[in-house]
């Protein structure tokens, strides 16, 4: 069925997506928020959220 549609059509018949996530502002942005952790940049201290159901 697949190479019938492929000899038909002559072309695969899906189309191919690039996930989103590996776009390269995307990793850019990782790669910079990295860096800032490493370096102990643009860090702040949260108050911890406790669940105590007694």
């Amino acid at each position: 069925m697949f190479l019938v549609k492929v000899g038909r059509e002559r072309r695969i018949p899906f189309e191919i997506n690039a996930d989103p996530f590996y776009s390269s502002e995307h990793i850019a942005e990782l790669e910079r928020r990295y860096a800032d952790v490493k370096a102990y940049r643009n860090m702040q201290e949260h108050e911890l959220i406790e669940d105590n159901e007694e």
